[in-house]
């Protein structure tokens, strides 16, 4: 099924801890149906009486179309402040507004080729879905997963499962090999003759994934972690600097446009900023 996003009242399956995060599958009706790897959901926080007026976003993991309660929608997060507190406070069955899917997905190759997926932290949710789409289209499927420390890590073994290689990193060394995803990936681009490289996780390491993607000559798709309040494009909190087909930089929103983008054209050194070139970027003069 196609369409739009659709706004469902959401049911609690179940939470659980998984390392250092939460794993949430939720009742959304019609949502699982509509999602494409990439894509996300923005859940409202709180109750009616909540002063956390702002939804979070958060990228989908999994979608079953069917079930028992029907489909079902799976988020992964992180406890960083009094929203996703909230969330893992919840109990089986407690509702949550779900908005979903939302943004931009990734972009699927029209041919065979080899891909290597890269995540860091629970940025690999989305990856898995992705792995099992590429796979569909005869692609042959690496992945790298890297954390600051074991429990930080997200799917190392199941990423074992639907990948024909699985590599792992570690800041600490703790599992894996000690240092950054982007220390092995070189090599990994290279010895798979992999054409195209997908990645998720903190902005810094999308900016690294993608000079190397781009030294080895290999297409990057980054799928960001800006942070979006709205997830629809009113609010204008998640904007960063994209350069589009006619090469102007514009201040493009995050959770619209995106949150896949073409590495290349994402100027990452500047994001966070408005360039002094991008188009509607305020002048010195008044």
């Amino acid at each position: 099924m196609t369409g739009g996003p659709l706004q469902v009242q959401g049911q609690v399956l179940s939470l659980k801890r998984v390392g250092a995060y939460h794993h949430l599958p939720l009742v959304a009706p019609g949502v699982a149906e509509r999602t494409r790897p990439g894509q996300f959901a923005a859940l409202a926080i709180g109750d009616r009486t909540s002063a956390q007026l702002l939804r979070r976003a958060f990228s989908i993991y999994r979608v079953r179309a069917s079930g028992v309660y029907g489909g079902t929608v799976e988020v992964v997060f992180a406890v960083h402040g009094a929203g996703t507190e909230w969330l893992s406070r919840l109990r089986q069955h407690d509702p949550v507004d779900v908005a979903g899917p939302l943004g931009r997905p990734f972009a699927l190759p029209k041919e065979p080729v080899s891909c290597v997926l890269v995540g860091g932290g629970y940025g690999s949710a989305p990856l898995f879905t992705l792995a099992e789409r590429l796979r569909e289209r005869g692609c042959a499927v690496h992945m790298v997963l890297g954390a600051a420390t074991e429990d930080r890590l997200f799917g190392d073994l199941e990423a074992r499962r639907s990948a024909q290689s699985t590599t792992v990193t570690t800041v600490d060394g703790s599992v894996g090999t000690q240092g950054l995803v982007t220390d092995p990936l070189p090599e990994l681009i290279r010895r798979t003759g992999s054409e195209v490289v997908y990645a998720c996780g903190p902005m810094g390491m999308l900016a690294a994934v993608t000079e190397v993607a781009a030294r080895q000559g290999a297409w990057s798709q980054c799928a960001v972690e800006e942070s979006m309040a709205c997830g629809v494009g009113v609010c204008m909190t998640c904007v960063l600097p994209v350069v589009g087909d006619d090469g102007l930089t514009r201040m493009v929103r995050s959770c619209v446009e995106g949150p896949v983008f073409r590495g290349d054209r994402v100027r990452w050194s500047e994001v966070g900023t408005v360039p002094a070139d991008a188009v509607g970027a305020p002048t010195g003069g008044h």
